[in-house]
């Protein structure tokens, strides 16, 4: 690997900082309080959609979170945080998991028929500023059987 740059930097916070982003997320989506889900996201947050959609700033994305939180029928969910990478002191690249839960509170296997609904996995990067970690962009996507590398829930 040799003239490869490694961007990864030691940070002792990095996975602390996902962590309690993830619980942000589980507290928002249980509550099914968009305010709290949100309340992590820089007011100028870039969020890629499962979609292919990008939403810029929180004015524009805090809305559909929640039409999205009011909306019934929504699944049991739960965040796992699957990889964290510290590259600068103030900023982390994290994978957390949104995982859509069956009746005794288990992963949907990929491949059932999930009305719609569907586990993903979110590319999150959070920046420090003035001591809090703030989420600058996110990029969601479906998680899938099949692929290059196996995906998993």
């Amino acid at each position: 690997m040799s003239g490869r740059a490694w961007v990864g930097v030691a940070g002792g916070e990095a996975r602390a900082a996902a962590e309690e982003f993830a619980a942000g997320l589980q507290a928002g989506h249980d509550r099914r309080d968009a305010d709290v889900l949100n309340r992590q996201f820089a007011a100028d947050v870039v969020w890629g959609t499962p979609y292919g959609a990008l939403v810029d700033g929180y004015r524009q994305l805090h809305p559909i979170h929640v039409r999205f939180q009011q909306a019934g029928g929504a699944p049991a969910v739960r965040y796992e945080v699957r990889h964290v990478l510290a590259v600068g002191e103030d900023a982390v690249v994290a994978h957390i998991a949104r995982l859509v839960l069956d009746a005794d509170g288990r992963p949907r296997p990929l491949d059932a028929d999930q009305g719609g609904q569907f586990s993903e996995l979110a590319m999150y990067v959070l920046v420090r500023r003035d001591g809090r970690w703030w989420l600058a962009a996110g990029q969601n996507t479906p998680i899938r059987p099949g692929g290059a590398v196996a995906a998993t829930p």
